[in-house]
């Protein structure tokens, strides 16, 4: 989902800034999810719209929304921090991930790796990992939008919840 936001902007990268507003918009569509036979392949806008009128069903969009951060807001303050990209550039289907992004994912992983736990990452997993990243574009945004380390820390112990309630 956070390609897709990337290209909306057209944005020739997809950075932690695309992968908060994928986060956000994000329809109990894991792109971690080893299941290639299931239909999530079509994420167009229709198919969207149908499933949950691009707001995030996960934890962790549940969580930014209850503290203010929603969708628009986000994309207002990242055409502000990074700008409108060139009406007529084309951006690349499959963006590549910025370097904060590659290790904001990599955080998620290893954080997952460490807990010992079964399961899938989460979008809660991605969104420590975004915060982790302290000078990227996403951190910036979340953080210009009253996310903060406390926040942070709340969001952690609820997602360590959810997963042990769902895991009993």
């Amino acid at each position: 989902m956070g390609e897709l936001e990337a290209r909306k902007l057209k944005y020739p990268t997809t950075g932690t800034e695309a992968l908060l507003m994928g986060i956000l918009v994000e329809v109990s569509y894991n792109p971690w999810s080893m299941d290639t036979n299931a239909d999530h392949g079509h994420h167009d806008k229709a198919n969207i719209e149908k499933l949950g009128h691009g707001h995030g069903t996960s934890l962790a969009a549940k969580f930014l929304r209850a503290n203010g951060i929603r969708l628009f807001k986000v994309r207002e303050e990242t055409v502000k921090l990074l700008g409108k990209s060139d009406l007529y550039f084309f951006s690349p289907e499959h963006p590549p991930l910025t370097e904060p992004a590659q290790r904001a994912l990599d955080w998620a992983v290893d954080e997952k790796l460490k807990s010992g736990e079964d399961g899938e990452i989460t979008t809660a997993h991605m969104l420590l990992g975004i915060w982790s990243e302290k000078d990227s574009a996403g951190h910036k945004i979340m953080a210009s939008l009253d996310f903060d380390d406390e926040k942070a820390k709340e969001l952690a112990k609820s997602a360590d919840k959810e997963f042990e309630l769902s895991y009993r």
